[in-house]
């Protein structure tokens, strides 16, 4: 079998045009919505999803901070919803794109740092330098802290995107090996096989946790901002 490794992170494109654009406006069809009065299963567990991940990030914000409400559920919508879908055979995951992480994390971070600036000015400044700092030590911690200040978008898409990566490979490879072990040795084939089911379960929850958690740290900085 001789197949790039990469091959299913290169953006798929279409008589010679991009489609990530079309990929990335697909997950939101997949969303059911309701028009009568009385909801589904389906529609019902989402609504109580929906309510409890909006309730465990907006409990700490104050009143400008829940203004964000809509935008950080969507955003975890959307992210959940991109990486299990890159999980299903010859998908594609946009959030294994460095460029597509950094847009999404640069804007929300930007956005929560403007605000901070705007609304409390000496907090947001206060945080470059702690109380109680000696003197000789305040022009390195200044630096320190606006060089953590300036990574976290970094962090933020560099997370998301290695968490995914990581385990796309390894289940490429995991999935290989099951191919090739197949026409050699049975039993050993079964001992993959089952490790691939396994590892797949744990990639679902991964998908889901790290948009709960790319989610939950934009939450921490609009809530250290407002």
């Amino acid at each position: 079998m001789n197949e790039n490794l990469f091959a299913s992170f290169i953006a798929p494109t279409i008589l010679g045009l991009p489609a990530a654009v079309l990929i990335i406006l697909f997950p939101p069809l997949l969303i059911p919505t309701s028009k009568y009065l009385i909801n589904n299963r389906l529609i019902t567990t989402q609504q109580w999803l929906i309510k409890l991940a909006s309730k465990q990030m907006m409990t700490m914000h104050n009143t400008k901070g829940r203004t964000w409400s809509l935008m950080l559920v969507s955003l975890i919508i959307f992210i959940a919803t991109t990486n299990l879908l890159g999980l299903l055979p010859h998908s594609f995951t946009p959030t294994t794109q460095l460029s597509m992480n950094l847009a999404m994390a640069i804007p929300l971070w930007a956005g929560a740092v403007i605000m901070g600036f705007r609304s409390k000015i000496k907090n947001a400044l206060a945080h470059f330098l702690p109380q109680g700092t000696p003197t000789p030590l305040i022009p390195m911690l200044v630096i320190i802290e606006t060089i953590s200040l300036l990574i976290q978008p970094m962090a933020l898409a560099v997370r998301l995107t290695a968490n995914i990566t990581a385990g796309h490979l390894l289940m490429h490879l995991i999935g290989s090996t099951t191919l090739a072990m197949s026409t050699i040795n049975l039993p050993s084939t079964l001992i993959i096989f089952t490790i691939l089911i396994l590892l797949t379960i744990l990639e679902i929850a991964v998908a889901l946790i790290q948009a709960y958690v790319f989610t939950l740290l934009v939450s921490l900085y609009l809530h250290d901002n407002t």
